[in-house]
This record gives C-alpha cells, sequence and structure tokens, in this order.
C-alpha cells in the first residue's frame, strides 16, 4: 500500500512507510545489497558488517512485523521509549537491544536490566553507575565509547583527543565490555565533510589500538545511518545503525535530532 504523511499530504521522503512485512522484507534486502555493494567496492566483506536497525519512534505493532521479516537487533535512542518496548515485545524470543542514544545516571538502572549493548558512552559517572547496576544483577554489558568527531556543540561523545584517556580507565569496571568507538556524523549535503568524520573514528581507532595495552578490544566501529552508510563502510565501520531506509521516514526531520549545517 502507499504511504501517506498526515493530511493525505503523498510522503516525499525516499523512505516510505513500512507497514507490511513483505515491505519490510524489501527493505532489509535492500540495505543489505547497499551494505554488500558498499563493502565490495572497497574490497571488504560484507560479511564484517553488522546492520542495527533502529526502531526509535517505531510502534510496537510495527516493531514486530520488521522483527517477522527478519530484524533480531534493535537499536533504540531513549531509555524509556527502549525500557517501555522491551517489556511491550517480552513474548518474542532472541530479540537484542542497543540504546544508541545519551544516558543519564539515574536511567543506567533500566539500561542494566535490559540492553545487551550502548553504543554511547562518554562518562566516566555513567560507567560507574551502569557498572554498580550490572554487578548487581550478574550481568555484562557491550559498550561504544562516542566520540564527537564533527565538533559540534549540540552532539553528545568525546573530544577525539580526550579518548585514549577515557578508555584507559575502563578497565576498572569489569562489567562494561569495551568494543569499540561510535560517531554521528555532520548532517550535511558535503558528503566530503561527513566523510572525514568516519575517517577520524577509524584514524582515532587505530591509534588507540597501537597505544593501549587493552587497545585490541576496540576494534569496531559504529558510524553511518540510512542517508551516508555507505560512506561509512567505506572508511571502515564495522556497525551501522540504519532506521529509516528500513521502518519509512520520521515525522521529525533528521534535523530535529542533529542539527545539520
Amino acid at each position: 500500500m502507499s504511504a501517506s504523511f498526515p493530511h493525505g499530504v503523498d510522503d516525499p521522503s525516499p523512505y516510505p512507510q513500512a507497514r507490511t512485512v513483505e515491505d519490510f522484507t524489501r527493505n532489509l534486502a535492500s540495505v543489505r545489497e547497499r551494505i554488500a555493494d558498499a563493502s565490495r567496492r572497497v574490497g571488504r566483506d560484507p560479511a564484517e558488517v553488522r546492520l542495527l536497525p533502529i526502531s526509535k519512534t517505531v510502534d510496537e505493532a510495527r516493531i514486530r512485523l520488521s522483527v517477522a521479516a527478519g530484524c533480531r537487533e534493535l537499536g533504540e535512542n531513549k531509555v524509556q521509549e527502549a525500557y517501555r518496548k522491551w517489556e511491550a515485545l517480552s513474548d518474542l524470543e532472541g530479540l537484542r537491544w542497543s540504546l544508541v542514544g545519551h544516558l543519564q545516571t539515574n536511567k543506567a538502572k533500566l539500561v542494566a536490566r535490559f540492553a545487551s549493548e550502548f553504543q554511547a558512552l562518554d562518562s566516566l559517572r555513567v560507567a560507574e553507575a551502569l557498572d554498580r547496576r550490572l554487578q548487581a544483577l550478574g550481568r555484562g554489558l557491550d559498550v561504544f565509547v562516542q566520540v564527537n568527531t564533527s565538533g559540534e556543540s549540540s552532539k553528545y561523545g568525546l573530544a577525539p583527543d580526550a579518548v585514549e584517556a577515557f578508555v584507559r580507565r575502563l578497565p576498572a569496571y569489569s562489567s562494561l565490555r569495551v568494543r569499540g568507538l561510535m560517531t554521528l556524523a555532520l548532517l550535511s549535503s558535503d558528503q566530503s565533510r561527513v566523510r572525514q568524520c568516519f575517517v577520524r573514528l577509524r584514524e582515532l581507532r587505530d591509534r588507540i589500538r597501537q597505544a593501549l595495552p587493552e587497545g585490541d578490544r576496540v576494534a569496531e566501529l559504529s558510524m553511518g545511518m540510512s542517508g551516508d552508510f555507505e560512506t561509512a563502510i567505506e572508511e571502515g565501520a564495522t556497525v551501522v545503525r540504519v532506521g529509516q531506509a528500513i521502518y519509512g521516514a520520521r515525522r521529525l526531520p533528521d534535523s530535529h535530532f542533529w542539527p545539520s549545517t
């Protein structure tokens, strides 16, 4: 069926709303084909790239359809929204939940209960709060350190020159398994400027791996979303966070979440 926006206006975005299992199956196949094409352009194995579907703002009914089409990992930005969905979808076995948005310390207890992965670690206070809650529950959590590669004050994440010292401190929090680095690229139509954000993250990862005894654990690069994940893959992304190309355009534009430049 054709998708429409409120007031009957036809969806102007390149990402029409997915509303059936068939829609989701088609969108997932298209995204995976794009991942494979981008990987092969730079001589990479497509199997090196993990697709993380981002279900933020998507209601539970449509998430169920996406799961039926093959989404077994789900990424969310807001802790309380993610926790609510985790509870509502608890009858679905084998789902893996990833939190990719900023976390306040008072929400650490929720993340410790349900998340398998946290991709926005940029504070030792948050690391301590998560570790304490996880220790109490006997759980571990995969984490990515968020880096502000664009230098925008509107974005969370550590400055690149603060990351090495931060990573040195993380072994103290034994419940946290450091997997790699994450970034949000500049929201820009200039792909050369977007690409530089990905290059900075890859080069930073490579420096940390050489400089730190525990650097070999910092292997993954989570970077790239619906509009730029192919560029991210060309620059070494091992995780791409794709929402709109799977679920359809959000009712709020990207500029609502990340200011454009």
